[in-house]
């Protein structure tokens, strides 16, 4: 039977590279407890295209 729980898996996308208009996008698959964070997350992480660490928040 699987677990039932509040932990989620979200997708982190940058939100630099949005506005520096090059080729491809820079995203992370995490989880998180949708009950203790409610809200969007938002983490520093590596972003390989523009080769620094970039804010990501996570999209639907």
């Amino acid at each position: 039977m699987a677990k039932k729980g509040n932990r989620i898996q979200v997708i982190m996308e940058c939100t630099e590279h949005k506005a520096t208009g090059k080729p491809g996008t820079s995203r992370y698959i995490t989880t998180k407890n949708r009950k203790n964070t409610p809200e969007r997350l938002e983490v520093k992480k590596y972003n390989p295209i523009l080769r620094k660490q970039t804010i990501h928040k996570e999209i639907k």
